[in-house]
């Protein structure tokens, strides 16, 4: 038969040989879709054995309450970055609202350089703060059109600044046992930062899983023009989603503070990379509408699980921020869906 005859049946051999070549393919790409949700489990729960069997210490009580105490912030953290990742956004303002929360946490409370005292007056402050930045962030990217990337990374640099200026560009220590209470407290042998941690995750599992909110984040970033059609109200959606960042950034200001028992206008260094690490390593796509807090839980746990792990194997700091910067780059190539993709920018 030459090529492009047709058989008894009208099909083409070019179509015959397409439809054999693709037989094999077909179930490989169903068995691939259906393991993709749990490839990040996989992942966290190889390198835990991998590691634990390179280091037995790994697998000590002690450990994995330091593994739990490293995670707190960043989950917190990412826990709001992914309501904005979602809606297939970014928010890169982490680092100045966390530095400005820290901030007025430490200076409202007992400290040593001023006269202040207003207790728990201030991380309540810092958090009523840092959500009007939230929102400032919103009402600027939705009222003014501007791409959320350059409205966050602005507002990375007023928070960072007004941080700056609000600690004098020095360092300033926090002198309440109550707000390092929160650090240092332990309830059934786990810092209370890690179960306030776990109580903003739970708040948040609830508010993406069971509100009409948390619905139409996800519809935002499925289809924004189709969530449009639906009723969805994109703007409001998107201001809520950006306020409701901006409080969870300034809980981990509070929390960090009190960890650290100071703050300076750098405290919040770092943090975004290891944010946006954490819920694009989890499976949260990118391009929006696929993943969750559960995914971004998954993703933390990753990331502080092989920071640990390479401490114990004596991996230096400079080879541990290189495999990092690799772990972020596969992440986003495995979670990207390419052939939804028509133009990469």
């Amino acid at each position: 038969m030459t090529a492009g005859s047709t058989n008894i049946d009208g099909a083409t051999s070019e179509q015959l040989g397409s439809n054999i070549s693709n037989k094999p393919k077909q179930p490989r790409a169903a068995l691939r879709k259906r393991l993709a949700p749990w490839a990040p489990l996989l992942v966290l729960i190889g390198l835990c054995l991998t590691i634990g069997l390179l280091n037995p210490s790994f697998f000590q009580v002690g450990n994995f309450v330091r593994i739990a105490n490293t995670a707190a912030v960043p989950l917190v953290l990412a826990c709001g970055l992914t309501f904005i990742i979602m809606m297939g956004a970014i928010d890169l303002s982490i680092e100045g609202l966390l530095a400005v929360g820290a901030a007025v946490v430490v200076l409202t409370a007992a400290n040593d350089t001023n006269a202040s005292d207003l207790g728990w007056l201030g991380p309540a402050a810092a958090i009523v703060l840092c959500g009007m930045l939230g929102l400032a962030n919103g009402i600027i990217h939705v009222g003014l059109r501007i791409p959320s990337f350059m409205t966050t990374l602005g507002m990375w640099f007023v928070g960072a600044g007004l941080a700056n200026v609000l600690l004098g560009g020095s360092q300033v220590r926090v002198l309440d046992p109550n707000i390092r209470a929160i650090a240092l407290t332990r309830l059934s042998g786990i810092p209370l930062t890690v179960w306030i941690a776990l109580l903003v995750f739970l708040i948040m599992l609830v508010i993406e899983r069971f509100t009409r909110f948390g619905r139409h984040v996800r519809a935002i970033g499925g289809a924004e023009d189709l969530a449009a059609l639906s009723g969805v109200a994109i703007g409001r959606t998107k201001v809520a989603a950006l306020t409701l960042a901006g409080l969870l950034y300034g809980i981990g200001g509070v929390l960090t503070a009190a960890q650290l028992g100071q703050a300076t206008a750098e405290i919040g260094n770092g943090r975004l990379f290891a944010a946006v690490t954490a819920v694009v390593v989890g499976g949260t796509a990118l391009t929006g509408g696929e993943g969750g807090v559960v995914n971004s839980l998954i993703g933390v746990l990753i990331v502080a699980v092989l920071s640990n792990g390479m401490v114990l194997l004596g991996v230096p700091p400079t080879v541990q921020q290189g495999v990092l910067g690799l772990l972020i780059i596969v992440a986003v190539a495995l979670s990207l869906d390419r052939a939804r993709l028509r133009i990469v920018k």
